[in-house]
C-alpha cells in the first residue's frame, strides 16, 4: 500500500489525522459513509479484566438507542453486568430498557429442555427401554464441554441460525450481544462448524460401514434428530441418507452464518496502557482468524485514553481502531452520559462491520503461492503440514489447526514456506 493511503488508514483507526506510516502488503480498507445494518451476533475478545463485559453493555446500550430490538446474554456469575445495567439479570429474557433485553446463560438449567425433548422422543421409539424416562434432570450436574453446547443452543433460539424458517413462537431481535465468560469458548465456536464437519465424515463412515453401526445408529439417528428438529422436520418416513444430508447441510448453513461479517461480528477489547492486554488481543486475533472466523474492529479502554502511543494502533492495521468511554463499576452508569460519550468512530466501528475485514487468505495462481495472514504469532510457533494427495494444508498455530482446500489449477507438493510480516508464504511446487 502507498504510504498515503496507510496513513488514511491510520487517520480513520486513531480518529485524529497523523502523516506518514510504514508501507504494507495487500491491506485492504474499505470504509462506508452511513450506518449500514449492524450484525446479528456481536461479541468482544480479550484478556481477562480487559473490559469485555463493559464493551458488551455498552454495545448493547447503543444498539438499543438506536431502535434495535436488543439482547444482552451474560455467560457469567459474575455480577459487573447487572451493575452496569442497573437491573437484574435472571435465567430468562428481562426487559432491562427501551429496545433492550438481558439474559443470563445458566447451564444447570438449561440442561433440562434438551432432556425434555430426548425423553418425548424416546417414548415413541423405546430406544433405551425407558432409562431416560428415568433420568431426573435436576439431579444432574455440569460436565466440562456442556456450557458450550447449552450456549449455542441459546443462541439459536434467539437468532434461528439452524434453519431458513423463522421462528414465530420465538421472540426476534435486531441484535444480540453475547458476553461469553471467556475468549477461548467464543474460539471453539468460531471453529465448530469446521471440526463438526471433520467428525461427521468419520461417525457417518462407523455408521454404514460397521455392524455396530448398521444396527444402533438408523434408532440413535431419529433418537437425536426428532429431538433436534433442526428444520422443524422429523425423521418420519425419511431414509438415513436423507438425514445425514441434512445434518451435512445444517453445518454448512452454520459456517457460512459464522463467517459473514454482517451476521457475526468479533472485536477485540484492551488496555492499551498494558502491554500484556495488547499482546493477548493481537494474540486472539490471529486465533480467530485460524478458527476461520473474521476480527471486525480493535477497542480500547482505558480510564486515561489520551497515554495511548501510536504504535498500539499501528500493530492492528488495517483493522480500525477506536475507544470506548470508561465505566467505574461499582454503581450503575449513567448510560445516557455514556452514550453522549461514544465518539463516531466507534459508532461506525459498532455498525459497519462487513466492510472492515482483511482477507485471511489469498491465492497466487501465477506464482502458486498461498499467502496466510496470521498476526499473533512467530514463526517457531507455526507448523505446516499436508495430506490429501496435495489438495489441501493444514496449518498448525496456538491451539487452533486450520485446513486451507487449495484450488485445483494449484494442488501440488509444499516447496516451500517463509514467514514475513505477519503472513506466512507457502509456495507449491
Amino acid at each position: 500500500m502507498a504510504p498515503s493511503l496507510l496513513a488514511s488508514a491510520a487517520s480513520q483507526i486513531l480518529a485524529a489525522p497523523r502523516r506518514g506510516g510504514r508501507g504494507r502488503r495487500r491491506l485492504v480498507i474499505a470504509c462506508s459513509a452511513g450506518a449500514g445494518a449492524p450484525p446479528k451476533l456481536v461479541t468482544f475478545l480479550g484478556k481477562g479484566g480487559s473490559g469485555k463485559t463493559t464493551a458488551a453493555a455498552v454495545a448493547a446500550q447503543y444498539y438499543a438507542s438506536e431502535g434495535l430490538k436488543t439482547c444482552l446474554v451474560i455467560q457469567s456469575q459474575d455480577p459487573t453486568a447487572e451493575q452496569l445495567m442497573g437491573c437484574k439479570i435472571g435465567n430468562s429474557l428481562t426487559e432491562c430498557a427501551a429496545n433492550l433485553s438481558t439474559m443470563k446463560l445458566e447451564t444447570s438449567k438449561m440442561l433440562l429442555e434438551p432432556l425434555d425433548r430426548l425423553k418425548k422422543v424416546d417414548l415413541q421409539i423405546n430406544l433405551t427401554q425407558g432409562v431416560l424416562e428415568a433420568v431426573v434432570g435436576e439431579e444432574l450436574g455440569v460436565l466440562p464441554g456442556m456450557d458450550s453446547v447449552c450456549s449455542v443452543l441459546a443462541l439459536q433460539k434467539l437468532l434461528n441460525f439452524f434453519s431458513t424458517q423463522r421462528n414465530s413462537s420465538q421472540e426476534e431481535f435486531d441484535v444480540v450481544v453475547y458476553d461469553c465468560n471467556n475468549t477461548e469458548e467464543i474460539l471453539r465456536l468460531i471453529g465448530a462448524t469446521e471440526r463438526a464437519r471433520s467428525y461427521l465424515r468419520y461417525v457417518k463412515d462407523l455408521a454404514e460401514k460397521t455392524d455396530i453401526g448398521r444396527l444402533a445408529s438408523p434408532s440413535a439417528m431419529r433418537l437425536i434428530y426428532d429431538s433436534a428438529r433442526p428444520n422443524g422436520k422429523t425423521s418420519e418416513g425419511r431414509l438415513s441418507s436423507e438425514l445425514w444430508n441434512d445434518i451435512e447441510q445444517l453445518i454448512q448453513r452454520i459456517s457460512v452464518w459464522f463467517a459473514d461479517p454482517s451476521k457475526f461480528a468479533c472485536f477485540l477489547i484492551m488496555d492499551p496502557r498494558r502491554s500484556i492486554s495488547v499482546s493477548s488481543a493481537l494474540r486472539y486475533w490471529g486465533c480467530t482468524t485460524q478458527a476461520g472466523g473474521n476480527i471486525c474492529g480493535a477497542f480500547g479502554y482505558t480510564e486515561k485514553r489520551f497515554e495511548i502511543h501510536q504504535g498500539v494502533a499501528e500493530k492492528f492495521l488495517p483493522m480500525t481502531f477506536s475507544f470506548l468511554p470508561f465505566l467505574p463499576t461499582d454503581s450503575s452508569a449513567d448510560w445516557s452520559r455514556v452514550l453522549n460519550s461514544l465518539s463516531q468512530n466507534a459508532k461506525d466501528l459498532l455498525r459497519n462491520t462487513s466492510n472492515k475485514v482483511y482477507p485471511s487468505v489469498s491465492f497466487d495462481s501465477v506464482q502458486k503461492s498461498v499467502t496466510l495472514f496470521m498476526p499473533g504469532f512467530d514463526k517457531s510457533e507455526i507448523k505446516l503440514y499436508q495430506y490429501r494427495g496435495g489438495s489441501e494444508l493444514l496449518i498448525e498455530a496456538g491451539d487452533q489447526r486450520r485446513v486451507v482446500k487449495l484450488p485445483p489449477a494449484m494442488q501440488g507438493k509444499v516447496g516451500g514456506a517463509k514467514f514475513v510480516d505477519r503472513n506466512l508464504i507457502v509456495t507449491i511446487r
